[in-house]
This record gives C-alpha cells, structure tokens and sequence, in this order.
C-alpha cells in the first residue's frame, strides 16, 4: 500500500478527517508527510498507530493513557506489568460506570413508571426533571460526567 491522503486514512480506519487533525495536533499522530501541493499524505504505518488509537478510544482509554501506551510501545522488551496495570485500572474505571448507569436506568424506568399521561403541566416526568429530591438515590449525581464525556469513538 502506497500513501494515501487523509480521506482515504479516515475512510480506511473508520476514523473523522477532524479527529485525524486533531490527533495530529496533539501529537498522537506525527505529522504526516506533505505532497508537493501540501496535502497531507499518510503510509501504512498511520494506519496501524490509527487503528490502535481508535481501538484504545473505543475501550474509554482517555487521550492521556493512550499516549502512554504509544509510548510503551516503543521499548518492546519491557515487562508489560504496566500496561496489565492500566487495563486494569480501565476496567475498574468501566465498572463504576456501569455502576452509574444501572443507577440512571432504574431512576429513569421509575420516572417513566410514574407517568400516567395527562398533560405537560402535571407530568410526573417532568417533575422528577425538576425536583432532585423526588430521586430514590443520589447514585446518579455523578452521571452528568458520562452525559458529558466525549464520544468513545472520537
């Protein structure tokens, strides 16, 4: 496979033009090589370190633990204890989520059991939306974080 430009990188790892550039712009990605037009042209070697970034991205690596993980890549006879140390460390990340989200699932199956139709001025939904006190547990107080986390798949 020869180089490729960045349209043909996204569409082959399944990854946005703007994430690329933006990958790039924090050094995820090294700069790539430029044609004589300046189009950025990419070799079989940025789809692999992609792949794994998207890969990483998926699993809810943070950009933080991915660069560190490139970085280990690099000394490949190292004892992989650390890398084991942070998957580990994602799993336990993964489950106090889910923890989280098994909160939001019964909180909201509540809210919608409540609902007995009517009009929006006394939804029962929309009242629960109002008042934080009519929530059976604050275990969901925290899950304003995975509202707002980023796509796992930027």
């Amino acid at each position: 496979m020869g180089m490729m430009t960045i349209g043909k990188l996204a569409s082959a790892t399944g990854v946005k033009v703007t994430t690329i550039r933006y990958y790039e712009c924090i050094d995820l990605l090294p700069e790539p090589d430029r044609s004589k037009s300046g189009q950025r042209l990419y070799d079989q070697n940025a789809v692999e370190r992609l792949a794994f970034i998207r890969h990483a991205r998926d699993l809810g690596f943070s950009v933080k633990t991915v660069r560190e993980l490139i970085s280990l890549q690099v000394e490949p006879d190292r004892d992989c204890a650390v890398v084991d140390q942070i998957a580990r460390r994602q799993l336990g990340e993964v489950r106090r989520r889910l923890t989280q989200l098994e909160a939001l699932e019964a909180e909201l199956k509540r809210m919608v059991s409540a609902c007995e139709g009517g009009r929006i001025g006394t939804c029962s939904v929309l009242a629960s939306l109002s008042d934080h006190e009519t929530c059976l547990a604050d275990d969901h107080a925290g899950a304003e974080v995975l509202a707002s986390s980023p796509s796992l798949k930027a």
